[in-house]
């Protein structure tokens, strides 16, 4: 079924999920109003995105805060949202070897020390020494600098994981 045709609630079941444990980006979206152009996935992800732009600080740091340290504790423990263990397995970060989650673990500990939220990266396509390399270039940015390129990188994964739900 079209994005626009679907009701609220259908709507945010099906996308509410998008943007990692945040369905309140769906939720405005769609009282913003969804028109054909919200039937593909690029004009689902402007639509989205257009409701998470305005949103406070807090909301935005609410969001990068909702998704999980890669390699870290939840993926250890089996906890991870489905999308985000499919995403984190793409990327080999399910078969580090103790070397590699030692140093995982200390570069998220580092960042989130520095920034406040977790390191975000849209891992498809990526191996685990690009991620390492983008984590280690991107915790010497300005605070400023980090947030937004932590929200870039959860656009871009919201765009993929769009994708693969109008690919089903």
């Amino acid at each position: 079924m079209k994005p626009s045709a679907m009701n609220r609630e259908h709507f945010v079941t099906t996308y509410g999920g998008v943007f990692e444990h945040s369905p309140w980006i769906a939720e405005a979206a769609f009282d913003a109003g969804l028109g054909p152009a919200s039937d593909t996935a690029a004009g689902l992800h402007q639509a989205l995105c257009a409701a998470l732009d305005p949103a406070p600080a807090a909301a935005k740091l609410a969001l990068l805060n909702a998704h999980p340290d890669l390699a870290g504790k939840l993926a250890l423990a089996r906890q991870l949202t489905a999308e985000s263990t499919a995403e984190q397995a793409g990327a080999g970060l399910d078969r580090l070897t103790p070397v590699e989650l030692e140093r995982f673990t200390a570069l998220n500990d580092g960042y989130k020390a520095r920034f406040g939220h977790p390191f975000i990266i849209a891992v498809k396509g990526l191996d685990k020494a690009a991620i390492l390399a983008a984590f280690e270039t991107r915790v010497q940015n300005p605070p400023e600098v980090e947030f937004q390129t932590a929200l870039d990188q959860v656009k871009n994964i919201a765009l993929l994981r769009l994708n693969a739900l109008f690919a089903a």
